[in-house]
Protein backbone atom coordinates (compact mmCIF):
# COMPACT_ATOMS: atom_id res chain seq x y z
CA UNK A 1 0.00 0.00 0.00
CA UNK A 2 1.33 3.72 -0.98
CA UNK A 3 1.83 5.96 1.25
CA UNK A 4 2.68 9.95 1.26
CA UNK A 5 2.45 12.11 4.62
CA UNK A 6 3.74 15.99 4.09
CA UNK A 7 4.45 17.42 7.39
CA UNK A 8 6.46 21.02 8.06
CA UNK A 9 3.85 23.20 7.37
CA UNK A 10 2.89 26.06 9.85
CA UNK A 11 3.02 29.76 9.87
CA UNK A 12 6.10 31.88 8.77
CA UNK A 13 6.93 35.70 8.50
CA UNK A 14 6.81 36.95 5.39
CA UNK A 15 10.88 37.07 3.83
CA UNK A 16 10.72 33.95 6.30
CA UNK A 17 11.80 29.96 5.54
CA UNK A 18 9.61 26.30 5.96
CA UNK A 19 11.65 23.46 5.01
CA UNK A 20 8.61 20.52 3.79
CA UNK A 21 9.22 16.94 4.04
CA UNK A 22 6.79 13.66 2.36
CA UNK A 23 7.90 10.58 3.70
CA UNK A 24 6.97 7.79 0.76
CA UNK A 25 6.26 4.14 1.51
CA UNK A 26 5.00 1.54 -0.47
CA UNK A 27 5.79 3.00 -3.68
CA UNK A 28 8.53 1.04 -5.97
CA UNK A 29 8.47 2.48 -9.35
CA UNK A 30 12.12 3.76 -10.42
CA UNK A 31 10.54 5.77 -13.41
CA UNK A 32 8.66 7.98 -11.09
CA UNK A 33 8.60 11.70 -11.32
CA UNK A 34 7.80 13.24 -7.47
CA UNK A 35 6.20 16.93 -6.91
CA UNK A 36 4.60 19.64 -4.95
CA UNK A 37 1.31 20.92 -5.32
CA UNK A 38 -0.60 23.82 -3.75
CA UNK A 39 -4.13 25.06 -3.80
CA UNK A 40 -4.84 28.74 -2.91
CA UNK A 41 -7.74 29.62 -1.50
CA UNK A 42 -10.66 29.84 -4.46
CA UNK A 43 -8.12 28.28 -6.54
CA UNK A 44 -7.21 24.70 -8.44
CA UNK A 45 -4.38 22.77 -7.11
CA UNK A 46 -1.35 23.88 -9.26
CA UNK A 47 1.99 22.21 -9.51
CA UNK A 48 5.00 24.39 -8.40
CA UNK A 49 8.16 22.00 -8.37
CA UNK A 50 8.74 18.53 -9.32
CA UNK A 51 11.70 16.06 -9.98
CA UNK A 52 11.97 13.58 -12.57
CA UNK A 53 13.55 10.02 -11.84
CA UNK A 54 16.55 11.19 -13.77
CA UNK A 55 17.31 14.34 -11.39
CA UNK A 56 15.61 16.65 -13.12
CA UNK A 57 13.86 19.48 -11.51
CA UNK A 58 11.33 21.95 -12.70
CA UNK A 59 9.58 24.93 -11.06
CA UNK A 60 6.41 27.12 -11.62
CA UNK A 61 7.67 30.80 -12.40
CA UNK A 62 6.32 32.00 -9.47
CA UNK A 63 8.20 29.92 -6.98
CA UNK A 64 11.93 29.79 -8.98
CA UNK A 65 14.65 30.95 -7.19
CA UNK A 66 13.05 31.09 -3.75
CA UNK A 67 11.62 27.51 -3.38
CA UNK A 68 14.15 24.19 -4.00
CA UNK A 69 12.69 20.45 -4.06
CA UNK A 70 15.19 17.46 -3.36
CA UNK A 71 15.07 14.15 -2.51
CA UNK A 72 16.42 11.56 -0.03
CA UNK A 73 16.36 8.24 -2.00
CA UNK A 74 17.76 6.52 1.46
CA UNK A 75 14.73 7.99 3.83
CA UNK A 76 12.29 8.14 0.71
CA UNK A 77 11.70 11.26 1.37
CA UNK A 78 10.60 14.12 -1.10
CA UNK A 79 11.64 17.89 0.00
CA UNK A 80 10.45 21.41 -0.49
CA UNK A 81 12.71 24.09 0.77
CA UNK A 82 10.91 27.65 0.81
CA UNK A 83 12.62 30.55 0.93
CA UNK A 84 11.75 34.61 0.63
CA UNK A 85 8.16 33.35 1.42
CA UNK A 86 5.76 35.51 -0.02
CA UNK A 87 1.77 36.04 1.14
CA UNK A 88 0.61 34.34 -2.07
CA UNK A 89 2.46 31.22 -1.36
CA UNK A 90 -0.19 30.69 1.24
CA UNK A 91 -2.25 27.62 0.86
CA UNK A 92 -2.35 23.52 1.05
CA UNK A 93 0.50 21.78 0.32
CA UNK A 94 0.16 18.66 -1.59
CA UNK A 95 3.07 15.81 -2.45
CA UNK A 96 2.94 13.47 -4.87
CA UNK A 97 4.08 10.80 -7.55
CA UNK A 98 3.10 8.97 -10.57
CA UNK A 99 4.38 7.98 -14.04
CA UNK A 100 3.88 10.95 -15.77
CA UNK A 101 4.38 10.42 -19.37
CA UNK A 102 7.40 12.16 -21.07
CA UNK A 103 8.16 13.17 -17.31
CA UNK A 104 6.97 16.13 -15.20
CA UNK A 105 9.88 18.84 -16.60
CA UNK A 106 7.94 18.52 -19.73
CA UNK A 107 4.71 20.07 -18.41
CA UNK A 108 6.66 22.78 -16.76
CA UNK A 109 8.10 23.85 -19.61
CA UNK A 110 6.29 27.26 -20.27
CA UNK A 111 7.02 28.06 -16.17
CA UNK A 112 3.06 27.43 -15.55
CA UNK A 113 2.23 23.66 -15.53
CA UNK A 114 -1.37 23.02 -16.50
CA UNK A 115 -4.20 20.63 -14.85
CA UNK A 116 -2.81 17.62 -16.79
CA UNK A 117 0.05 17.28 -14.55
CA UNK A 118 -1.96 16.25 -11.71
CA UNK A 119 -4.15 13.67 -13.70
CA UNK A 120 -0.33 11.77 -14.11
CA UNK A 121 -0.06 11.65 -10.63
CA UNK A 122 -1.01 8.59 -9.32
CA UNK A 123 -0.10 9.03 -5.31
CA UNK A 124 -0.84 12.11 -3.03
CA UNK A 125 -0.78 12.83 0.41
CA UNK A 126 -3.46 14.31 2.36
CA UNK A 127 -1.79 17.83 2.56
CA UNK A 128 0.04 20.64 5.14
CA UNK A 129 -0.86 23.98 5.38
CA UNK A 130 1.52 27.21 5.04
CA UNK A 131 0.64 30.55 6.11
CA UNK A 132 2.08 33.35 5.85
CA UNK A 133 0.33 36.65 6.83
CA UNK A 134 0.02 39.88 4.51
Amino acid sequence: QVHLMESGGGTAQSGGSLRLSCEVSGYTSTDACMGWFRQVRGNEREGIAAIDADGTTSYRNSVKGRFTISQDNAKKTLYLQMDSLKPEDTGLYYCAVGEVSAGCAAHYRGGTPGPLLQYGMDYWGKGTRVTIPS
